[in-house]
This record gives C-alpha cells, structure tokens and sequence, in this order.
C-alpha cells in the first residue's frame, strides 16, 4: 500500500505545484491547486480529519469560477468559516459542494461535472466512514487528478495555449527526479523511513515544478543586474511547448486580447499563435533577422504596437473624448502599463500624459467600462492585424 500511496502523493504534489505556477493570481488555478497539495499532504502525514475535508472546500470553490459571481463572492465569504466547522465535524463541507454541484450541472453536462460528482460521493464515503481508509487513494484520487488535468486544460484553452506537451514534459521530469532520488530511500525502506521517502518525493518534484520561480529568487541575489534578462529567457524556453498552432479557424480576436495582455512580458508573447503570421516572417526576412521564436515575439510586440498607434486620434498625446476611449484603453494599460484599480501598483515614473490618464481612469472611468473599451480595442487591433495578414 504504502507503493500505491507515494505515488498517488506524487501525482498530486506534482499536479498541485503546476497550477499554482501556471498563474498563482487565478483562482481557478489556486483552489484546484490547494485541494490536491491538502490530499497530498493527508496522504503523507498523519493529519487530522480536516484536512481530509480541505480538497472538497477547494473543489467547492474551484466550481463557483464558472458559475455566477455571486456564488463565488459566498465562498470567499464562507470558506474560513466552513474550515472551522469541518474541524468538529469534517462531512459538513458536502453540503456546500452537493449544492454548487447541482447548480454547475443544471447549466453544464461535462466531464467535470461527472469528475465532481464522483469525488463528492467518494468524499462522502470516506468522511462518513462508509470504507475503510485504505481506500482513500482510489476514493477521491483519480477524480481530483482528473479534475486538476481539466482544470489546466480548460485553462490553456482560454489563454490560446497548448497544454499536453508542457505538461507531459513536467511529469515526466518530475517523475524522473522522484524515482532517482525517492528509489535511493526505498531500497532501504522500513516504517521508519516511510516519512523520508514522501520528503524527498516532495522536495524532488517540487525543485522541478519550481524551478523558474526559484531561480528568480536566486538571481535576484546573486546577479540582480541580470536577473530580468535571465526571467525573460527562462521564460521564453518554457513557454516554446505551449505554443499553439495557428489554426485557420482560430478566434483572432481571442488569440489578440491575449497577445495584448501580455504585451509587457516576450516570454510569455512568445507562446502566442500570432507568431507565427505570415507578416511577422515577412517583416523578419526584410530586415535580416534571424527566425528566432524571441524575435518573433518581439515582431509581435511591434505590430501589437503599430496597431494600437493607429487608434490613436490625431489632436495631441491625450485626450477624454470618445474617439480616445479605445486608444486610451489599450495603451495606457498594456504599453505603458498602468493599472488603475489595483492598491499594489504604484508607479513614479509616469510621464504627464500617463498621469493624467492615470487620474482619470480612477476617477471617472468605472472598471467594467475600462474592460469592455479594451475588448473594443482589441476588435480593432484583430482587424488590423487580419488586414496585414491578408495584405
């Protein structure tokens, strides 16, 4: 059993720290990520009952992302509270998940529905005692790893990104290192050194899945006057394996708000379909580039660039008028790269036009209407580019 166990832990840790590096600031991604780290913790330590019960809370918060945002708004309310009440009597966390089960499948027939229902009756048997712990592994284990392999797939899709070869890549890594050095604790494996092979297990697959994100941290103290470069770089290498192929039906309009969003950063500019535009290698050979995926990425940048200037009305660097809304909306927040709304964000370095933008997003400019103007835009700049395209 104890086999069975470190590798359902394994799969789990390694499926949990995916997510959570895919993007942390989801909440998709980090609840679905904290209900598969919880289940490979109850498999690897001698928690208490609880902790049995924190994948269901995850998942239960993890389905709210699809449904309205009301519901979302309750579970951020009520997932502390439900924690405590898990704690005196852990089936309580079924409810909450029963019911936004129901509602997720009046409005969906999908297999997530189909993976939720299986872990809410696996979750169900094993809260309430109906099998015997052993068959933890096989109760809600293959349900939260299939829910997880959704989740990042369903993920990928709406970014525009490929996801088998990426992932496939990680798990093999991750297995690999597991085995070398995970297989060194169990030739010698006894009760005593269970607690050791899921450590190094954990640490192994963890020092893959976080490596990028770890090596940030040591640049940023080592060599600091690098460390951007080397990010891009890194980043750029990871993200090759999630290029899609453009596809003739592709939604341009998806594929140009997400090249958009990451108009800042060629790392992840790289991973979009738009690289590969007949344009951009037209553009490449004129001017004797090589065809490099970082100098497409950056030919991208440019476009992106040349198309939002086309936006731009013709009576000065700023203005409030309706005809600036599109402009205003993509440039000021992707190139320049203000953030209106968020409290963390504090830039000094904005010029007069940008802090005037800047004041007036936040005082006049509602967040839902900066968004829809910026979902305009990017129709706008899609046209553009198809333009070119066909051009």
């Amino acid at each position: 059993m104890i086999g069975v166990s470190v590798v359902a832990f394994g799969l789990a840790w390694w499926l949990g720290l995916y997510l959570l590096v895919r993007d942390p600031r989801k909440p998709l991604l980090h609840r679905t990520a904290a209900g598969l780290l919880a289940y490979a913790a109850a498999l690897a330590l001698p928690v208490p009952p609880v902790v049995l019960a924190l994948p269901a809370i995850a998942w239960t918060g993890a389905i709210t992302c699809w449904l309205p945002e009301r519901y979302d708004r309750w579970w951020r309310i009520s997932a502390v509270p439900l924690v405590a009440a898990a704690w005196f009597f852990p089936p309580v966390v079924l409810l909450p998940l029963a019911f936004v089960l129901v509602l997720y499948l009046r409005e969906h027939r999908t297999l997530v529905g189909a993976a939720s229902l299986m872990f809410l009756l696996g979750s169900g048997a094993v809260l309430l005692n109906f099998v015997p712990a052993v068959w933890l592994v096989a109760a809600i284990g293959v349900d939260l790893m299939l829910f997880g392999v959704l989740v990042a797939v369903r993920d990928a899709f709406d970014e525009g990104e490929a996801i088998r070869a990426d992932m496939v890549r990680s798990l093999l890594v991750s297995a690999g290192m597991a085995a070398v050095f995970g297989g060194q604790v169990a030739l010698f494996l006894d009760d005593r050194l269970a607690p050791l092979l899921f450590g190094t297990v954990a640490a192994a697959v963890a020092l893959q899945v976080l490596a990028n994100p770890l090596a940030a941290v040591v640049d940023r103290v080592a060599v600091p006057e690098v460390a951007d470069e080397r990010a891009e770089l890194r980043e750029a290498a990871d993200a090759l394996p999630r290029r899609a192929p453009l596809a003739e039906d592709a939604d341009f309009v998806k594929l140009t708000r997400r090249a958009l969003s990451s108009y800042g950063d060629l790392g992840k500019l790289v991973a979009s379909p738009l690289t590969e535009l007949p344009v951009i290698s037209r553009r490449l050979a004129a001017r004797g580039a090589p065809d490099q995926p970082l100098e497409r990425a950056a030919e991208l940048k440019s476009l992106l660039w040349e198309s939002i200037q086309r936006l731009k009305p013709k009576d000065g660097d700023f203005g409030t008028s309706d005809e600036w809304r599109h402009y205003n909306a993509l440039y000021f927040y992707y190139v320049v790269g203000i953030r209106p709304y968020s409290r963390r964000t504090k830039r000094e370095d904005l010029d007069p036009d940008a802090r005037k933008a800047l004041a007036w997003f936040v005082n006049q400019v509602p967040e839902r209407t900066l968004h829809n103007w910026q979902n305009a835009g990017a129709k706008l700049v899609a046209a553009d580019l198809s333009a070119q395209v066909e051009a």
